[in-house]
């Protein structure tokens, strides 16, 4: 099932050249503002501070699967140069966050322990659970710290921002199967010789863990 490509979202509007730093639209906030009890207040209060964090519950709207930045980022290319593309993707704390269905945060680790990852191995002999970080799955009972809705500056800082930011009321959401098959292709484009060097700060490890090479 991973290998193969996910069936293609409804709409697909193109990946800006280089991911634009996008800004959230009037309607990107009010899906935003839904996962929130009391979404005009959020609004306001957002209004109010212009450039500050939000935190928002998960498991409503939306799920989120955060990943290390350079793995996210691979994870990324996947969907949108071979997949259906993707939701909402955010930046923060060197963590890349990617909005899912709500419900994926639950059924992701099940399905990443499906993956019979100490079975393939690449031509350097290293085998998928070594490229794979840990992946940290955010749902029903947890919050996320997301970067400004309104932004102050022409660009807003590089340790908080969208990669993808919402511009709709009803944006598609991938769901764990989607976000499986761009783990799987990711974990195999991480197993290339090149060196990578990050240019982001070091992760927030204040989240839920699942770690798949624990299953090795």
């Amino acid at each position: 099932m991973s290998s193969r490509t996910p069936s293609p979202a409804p709409v697909r509007t193109p990946l800006p050249e280089g991911y634009d730093l996008m800004g959230v639209t009037p309607d990107g906030a009010a899906w935003l503002a839904s996962a929130q009890a009391r979404p005009r207040a959020a609004l306001d209060s957002w209004a109010e501070r212009p450039g500050a964090a939000v935190v928002l519950p998960c498991g409503t709207a939306f799920d989120i699967v955060n990943a290390p930045a350079i793995f996210g980022r691979r994870m990324l290319d996947r969907l949108w140069d071979e997949g259906p593309g993707s939701g909402p993707v955010a930046v923060h704390r060197g963590r890349m966050l990617l909005f899912a269905a709500p419900g994926t945060a639950q059924r992701l680790p099940t399905l990443l322990g499906w993956e019979e990852w100490n079975d393939h191995r690449s031509p350097t002999g290293t085998t998928r659970a070594h490229a794979l970080p840990p992946l940290l799955c955010h749902g029903t009972g947890d919050a996320v710290t997301l970067p400004a809705v309104h932004t102050t500056a022409d660009r807003p800082p590089l340790a908080s921002r969208w990669l993808v930011a919402p511009d709709t009321r009803h944006p598609w959401l991938p769901g764990p199967e989607v976000v499986l098959w761009a783990a799987v292709r990711a974990a195999r484009a991480a197993t290339s010789p090149t060196p990578q060097i990050s240019i982001f700060p070091p992760p927030d490890q204040s989240a839920k863990v699942y770690d798949v090479s624990r299953r090795r």
